[in-house]
């Protein structure tokens, strides 16, 4: 399954970014799907995971009551509200689909990546 991203894109801070990411096909397995991030010279980090029904969500606590997670199962689509954006949000940010639905914040847990979409948050 392929992935694909978008919404990123410079806001000032305190400003609001909406991120969505629709897979290539409509499959019928049923993923949990995560937003990781990765600024430069950093690792890639968790964000945020929602499961296949969107009853169990999880975020970092570097974003948590700022950053709202969500899907759309009609229209295959994941979304990441961002609110309060602040310059250390910026980074290529990074959605993800779990097979086995375990909603992880570990990287190798996650089975297909989208590209990526850069956000770049302005002091």
């Amino acid at each position: 399954v392929q992935l694909q991203a978008s919404g990123g894109g410079m806001v000032q801070a305190g400003g609001s970014l909406r991120l969505s990411c629709t897979p290539s096909r409509r499959t019928s397995r049923s993923y949990a799907m995560g937003w990781f991030r990765q600024a430069p010279g950093k690792e890639r980090e968790f964000v945020a995971a929602i499961s296949w029904s969107g009853d169990t969500i999880y975020y970092s606590d570097s974003v948590k009551g700022r950053f709202t997670i969500s899907r759309d199962n009609a229209k295959i689509t994941v979304y990441l509200q961002m609110n309060s954006l602040r310059p250390g949000d910026t980074a290529v940010y990074y959605c993800a689909a779990d097979a086995v639905g375990t909603l992880s914040d570990t990287v190798a847990e996650y089975d297909y990546w989208g590209q990526g979409t850069q956000v770049t948050v302005s002091s």
